[in-house]
């Protein structure tokens, strides 16, 4: 029989905002900080703009309540967490079994790097501290160690769908009966690995990106980080806790079609949207605003585009990039977007795709332009598609 899975509250930081409050102005009034970067050290600063949190590793550490040499990876994952938590209400857990899913793709790679950058001059330098940290589940670790939680900890790492995953495994935990409480999201920073890597790929736009539009050039790399705390029933009633919504649907596939690129056809795109609305015991027509994945690429919203006229033609529910003012936020960028989509259902949110002037020819429909509040928004479907093909599609239901 299937159980719901409640959503009790959430906690963000990215670059349009240090939490939700922040988060929510940004995106009211169109403003996405996409810009020349300032923390990351790179020889591209003036040539690519990026979406940074705005605020030195020593004032994270110091929200976060963490000690300054902490991974920027792992801060970010504190203080969004740490939100989460305080926002749902939850302030005891210890008598319930309670899990920490995170989800990250880049670890502790910017000490790391800074690590080697000092080693490479001289094999006697360098603080081997700035590397024990450099794998995935460390970053996990650091936080779910301060939270205090011990159930269960796990590290998620599936490129760009990456957090979107962690949510979807954590409502499968709750369903089947293996733990009460999850704290599920992701988080990354930003590294000139990561930077570099992408513009070897060519897929970086040299000016805030524009996803959808038919102009479009490329994404901008971004960082941050989110979480949305899941409760099964039991939880939310011996916790005294109102949620604000429900995960009524989750799906992942793959299209197994290149190892950085989408099918044309959206195969995998298609697949997951029509396994999380199965899942839900929706209809495409119930659907009411779609946070695409949409990361400006030509590959990228071209396959995706394909997918939703496929499932959602001839009517399309209102739908927009989010991206568009995050940039792309890589491992966190699942969990960003379903900390958008559960407010979306909150407050009957619809969010603007900024900078989009032209409809893409091959495509029937456009995303939205303006921020609506107090919209009839039931149902939120948000995409998140990695490198791989690999392919999730959350969906959050009003109660």
């Amino acid at each position: 029989m299937h159980k719901p899975v409640y959503v009790a509250g959430g906690g963000i930081i990215s670059s349009i905002g240090n939490n939700i409050t922040e988060c929510i102005h940004a995106l009211e009034n169109s403003n996405s900080f996409i810009g020349e970067m300032q923390y990351l050290h790179s020889t591209h600063q003036k040539t690519l703009p990026v979406a940074e949190v705005k605020k030195t590793n020593a004032e994270l550490a110091q929200i976060a309540n963490l000690p300054c040499g902490t991974t920027r990876t792992a801060l970010l994952s504190m203080i969004a967490a740490k939100e989460a938590l305080l926002n749902s209400g939850v302030d005891n857990f210890n008598r319930l079994r309670t899990g920490f899913i995170s989800a990250n793709s880049v670890g502790g790679m910017d000490k790391t790097e800074d690590f080697f950058k000092t080693f490479s001059k001289d094999h006697q330098a360098g603080r081997l501290r700035d590397v024990v940290h450099h794998e995935c589940g460390s970053a996990t670790k650091i936080v779910a160690d301060k939270l205090g939680i011990k159930h269960l900890v796990t590290t998620i790492s599936t490129a760009c769908s990456s957090s979107a995953n962690a949510v979807f495994f954590g409502a499968r935990l709750i369903n089947n009966n293996i733990l009460d409480i999850v704290i599920a999201g992701g988080t990354d920073s930003l590294t000139r690995f990561t930077l570099n890597g992408f513009n070897s790929l060519m897929i970086l736009d040299n000016e805030p990106c524009k996803p959808f539009d038919e102009n479009r050039k490329g994404l901008n790399l971004g960082e941050g980080a989110g979480y949305i705390v899941l409760l099964s029933e039991k939880a939310a009633t011996t916790l005294n806790i109102q949620p604000v919504c429900t995960v009524s649907g989750y799906c992942n596939a793959n299209d197994a079609y290149h190892q950085t690129a989408s099918s044309s056809e959206g195969t995998g795109s298609y697949l997951s949207m029509k396994g999380a609305l199965q899942k839900s015991g929706l209809r495409p027509s119930d659907i009411s605003y779609i946070n695409l994945h949409g990361t400006g690429t030509k590959n990228n919203d071209a396959s995706e585009g394909a997918a939703v006229k496929q499932l959602f033609q001839p009517h399309y529910p209102r739908m927009s990039s989010t991206k568009s003012f995050t940039g792309h936020t890589l491992g966190a960028s699942g969990a960003i977007e379903a900390v958008f989509s559960v407010l979306a259902v909150q407050h009957g949110f619809i969010y603007p795709n900024l900078r989009f002037t032209t409809q893409m020819k091959e495509l029937p429909f456009a995303p939205e332009t303006t921020f609506s509040r107090n919209q009839a928004v039931n149902h939120v479907l948000s995409n998140s598609f990695g490198f791989g093909g690999n392919c999730s599609s959350l969906i959050f239901s009003k109660l």
